[in-house]
């Protein structure tokens, strides 16, 4: 992407997260490289979407430490994360319904200080179907439109690093392939934090697994080292 920043490392550790006395997140760390992408396995209530919303600062962690290429994040506001690099499109998408396609892309555009700087561009063309929707309201857009738009409109502030939350999810195969395409294409460009249920999808996009199970990292390691057999064992594939 043009006069785009580098990307970023991100670094976890010890994560901790409690619900009132229900402890969700367990001494959770990883490390993903600046460019690459780590793809966050495990059965529904495992703590996926935890995990990133303690990245995020959509809530507290009760102990540990997130970095970004080095800068602490732990203890920032939402906000100042996302000044940081930090890019977020959670799962049920949260586009504004009431914009049109080209609001969506320009207010996050704005919020970044980049609204003349070629981002909502460059952004669109990775989603080329989001032009024939430009003045069509969000609300009014197909499940794997809204997708589309969610993963632009992040994209369109330039972050360093993307977190993703089961971006397949209820999407048709072609838009599927389409958000595969360009994570595939983001690598080295943008870091890529993805939760995903779509096993195959996950193993092909990731350079990195993680598999969580209640809360704790139970296995680790590069897509072609984890088996069938192993990964059957805490995901319903």
């Amino acid at each position: 992407m043009t006069d785009a920043p580098a990307p970023a490392s991100l670094f976890v550790e010890g994560l901790d997260q409690h619900y009132g006395s229900a402890q969700v997140l367990r001494g959770v760390g990883l490390a993903v490289e600046p460019g690459a992408c780590l793809a966050v396995l495990g059965r529904n209530g495992a703590g996926k979407t935890t995990l990133l919303r303690c990245l995020t600062g959509l809530i507290p962690a009760s102990r540990g430490r997130i970095a970004l290429d080095g800068t602490e994040l732990t203890r920032l506001s939402s906000d100042r994360r996302a000044r940081s690099g930090l890019a977020y499109v959670p799962q049920g998408r949260e586009i504004f319904s009431e914009l049109t396609v080209a609001e969506n892309l320009r207010v996050a555009a704005r919020a970044h200080g980049l609204d003349r700087s070629g981002s909502v561009d460059e952004a669109v063309a990775l989603f080329p179907a989001l032009r024939g929707l430009w003045h069509r309201p969000g609300g009014n857009l197909s499940g794997g439109q809204q997708q589309q738009l969610a993963i632009a409109r992040a994209l369109a502030t330039r972050p360093r690093a993307l977190l993703l939350d089961e971006p397949t999810e209820g999407i048709q195969p072609s838009i599927v392939a389409a958000i595969e395409t360009v994570i595939a294409g983001l690598k080295g460009r943008i870091t890529v934090l993805l939760v995903e249920q779509y096993l195959d999808f996950a193993l092909r996009v990731a350079d990195t697994v993680v598999v969580l199970s209640r809360g704790s990292v139970v296995e680790r390691g590069d897509p072609a080292s984890l088996t069938h057999e192993t990964l059957a064992r805490h995901i319903a594939v």
